[in-house]
């Protein structure tokens, strides 16, 4: 199964630049309604991902105002510590890797043979898929049962 039937194109995803402020962040993941948004580098390889808790434990341990947008103007996105590795995988990869990361991550970054980012494949693209199987494979077994 190619994976790449279930990703959700970098043009249709929300992301931030390594360069861009805690403003601009919490502003782009308010507007798209994200918990958590991809971050990459100028050169558009994928450098990791941070969440709306990765936001509120910086914004608390940086001591940020967060009614002052000028304060949170100042306060590089790179600022603030990340919690969780979201490990992408190869647009080759295969379902089993997929699965493996999908138990723990939101959304599973995909990324090419030059490590550039190319979209991100959901944990909710990956249920459908594995539900859509699990009733086909039941349907089989009834149909091998009623042949008996």
């Amino acid at each position: 199964m190619n994976i790449l039937f279930f990703l959700t194109p970098k043009s249709d995803v929300a992301y931030i630049f390594e360069d861009e402020t805690l403003r601009q962040t919490v502003e782009k993941m308010e507007h798209r309604k994200f918990s958590c948004i991809p971050i990459l580098n100028k050169e558009g390889k994928y450098t990791g991902t941070i969440s709306e808790g990765d936001l509120l434990w910086g914004i608390k341990r940086l001591n940020i105002n967060i009614t002052d947008l000028k304060q949170m103007e100042d306060v590089s996105i790179m600022a603030i510590p990340r919690r969780a590795t979201y490990k992408p995988v190869h647009a080759d990869a295969d379902m089993e890797d997929l699965l493996d990361r999908a138990i723990n991550q939101n959304y599973v970054p995909v990324i090419d043979d030059k490590g550039s980012f190319i979209g991100i494949i959901t944990r909710k693209e990956i249920i459908k898929y594995c539900y859509k199987e699990m009733k086909e494979l039941s349907a089989l077994r009834a149909q091998m049962k009623e042949a008996e």
